[in-house]
């Protein structure tokens, strides 16, 4: 047996299908098996051959071995999405919509491929090691990858095959989807052997059909059309069984959810998703949207407290609702919402938060939720983390004005000391944070709710890196619009 681990660093999967126009969105997912082969011999090439270890007719007898064998796959859990941006043209200022589509995966989550059948020999699976050590990506360029053979067999949940509907129970298996993969060596000789029939089909063909099946998987795609060929003449059609939710957002289960869960966290969908710089204007539309999504279930006057801020008790201590917007790829973009809850939320509050489905503002942005999960503090990511030294996301507005006696400082260390939060024994202020690949400083971030008549002391902001006397549970938002993702903290790295 042999089995193939590949993680995507980027969470993408790019790869448009041989017989589809890349403005139709469709992405060959799982990758084709196709596919792999010819990343390894783009590897070989680039960074394997003049290293002088392994000698070519050892790469043409590997990817001989692994065309003989159709592999099968163990998916992640995956979603279909898609960029569009207008490509400039030739011509001054024309320009096109180009769709860019991709499947979209978990970071540290594997995909297997599996040959039940096939065992290497030493020369090859040293071969095939190295080759994996240094790929860079599968697929577009855009799909980097890190890939090693790994010893264990996992369960597969896309296998070759065509018959959705298992004809014993007639319950559904799985849909089928078309891939490619390589022609076996002697099945592609018959094939060139078919079409080189004299002098004049070996000249017009020639190229496009080389003498053994590695250099025939090189050809240049370009080439290929060029002559006609409606797909590689090295490669053959063959259906799967994938499952049929192989592309769709899924929420992670909670079993045995407790009444009074406190997280909800969504995946925001639009383009483009809306900037780190703009997270209390994020924030404060993931609050109008509860607000009206609980006025349509329980009506205007039974609005519960905990998600609406108003009427609570002397005692609350920002136990009710913060809106907090997160950027979990670091790429510069808000791209999940957490509404989290420190006093909990009972079954109305949940059928709401189940409810949710879209985010919208009155300049016409408008974005999906997609709900991940909900449950305690453990679904909600490094905002919910334990850590004793925290530094900022947001910039910190602070809620008093400042006195002789009463700094920044103290404020922070009062509003600890109210929200019976550990001490801060060493309190940093920072310069700038970074948002994405950039610097940023206060005044590239929107530092003003919406809601009129608000007292605002503070209109510039700071940032700044705390440290505790010990560890606590987040999330930690301190200062003015806290409840909407100013002030907001992530437990500090040394990255």
């Amino acid at each position: 047996m042999l089995s193939l681990a590949f993680t995507f660093p980027a969470g993408r999967y790019h790869a448009t299908p041989w017989d589809r126009h890349v403005n139709e969105g469709a992405v060959a997912w799982p990758p084709e098996p196709w596919r792999l082969l010819r990343a390894l011999i783009s590897t070989w090439h680039h960074k394997v051959k003049h290293a002088g270890r392994h000698q070519e007719p050892t790469l043409l007898a590997l990817i001989e071995s692994l065309a003989q064998e159709l592999p099968q796959y163990t998916l992640p859990a995956a979603s279909h999405s898609h960029t569009r941006h207008y490509m400039p043209q030739w011509k001054a200022g024309d320009t096109s919509l180009v769709f860019d589509a991709f499947t979209a995966v978990a970071r540290d989550e594997p995909l297997y491929m599996t040959w039940p059948q096939l065992d290497l020999p030493s020369n090859q699976a040293a071969l095939l090691d190295d080759l994996l050590a240094v790929i860079g990506y599968l697929g577009r360029a855009e799909s980097w990858v890190d890939a090693a053979r790994v010893s264990d067999r996992r369960n597969p949940n896309c296998i070759p095959g065509d018959q959705s509907l298992d004809p014993s129970t007639g319950e559904l298996r799985g849909e089928v989807v078309t891939l490619y993969a390589s022609l076996p060596s002697t099945e592609y000789q018959k094939l060139r052997n078919r079409f080189l029939t004299d002098k004049r089909a070996t000249k017009k063909l020639g190229s496009t059909l080389p003498d053994n099946l590695l250099d025939a998987l090189s050809v240049d795609t370009a080439e290929l059309r060029k002559q006609g060929w409606s797909q590689p003449p090295a490669a053959r059609k063959v259906y799967y069984l994938r499952p049929v939710d192989a592309l769709r957002p899924k929420r992670v289960a909670q079993k045995d959810t407790p009444p009074g869960f406190i997280t909800a966290r969504y995946l925001l969908v639009g383009k483009p998703l809306p900037r780190v710089e703009d997270s209390v204007r994020i924030g404060e539309l993931l609050r109008q949207a509860v607000m009206s999504q609980a006025k349509h279930e329980l009506g205007e006057d039974a609005i519960p407290s905990v998600l609406s801020g108003h009427d609570l008790s002397e005692g609350n201590r920002h136990q009710h609702a913060f809106y907090l917007p997160w950027d979990a790829n670091d790429d510069g973009r808000i791209d999940r919402l957490l509404l989290h809850v420190p006093a909990g939320m009972g079954p109305k509050e949940r059928r709401i938060v189940e409810k949710l489905h879209r985010i919208w503002g009155r300049d016409g942005g408008e974005w999906r939720l997609v709900l991940e999960s909900i449950g305690d503090a453990s679904v909600g990511g490094p905002l919910l983390a334990r850590a004793a030294e925290w530094q900022s996301v947001t910039p910190y507005l602070h809620p008093w004005h400042v006195k002789k006696g009463f700094s920044i400082e103290d404020q922070i260390r009062r509003e600890c000391r109210e929200r019976g939060l550990p001490q801060p024994i060493a309190l940093e202020r920072l310069e700038h944070v970074r948002v994405g690949r950039q610097l940023r400083h206060p005044i590239h971030f929107r530092r003003f709710r919406n809601k009129r008549d608000l007292i605002q002391p503070d209109h510039h902001g700071s940032f700044w890196r705390l440290t505790f006397t010990d560890p606590f549970q987040g999330p930690l938002a301190l200062g003015f619009a806290c409840h909407f993702g100013l002030g907001l903290f992530v437990p500090a790295t040394d990255a």
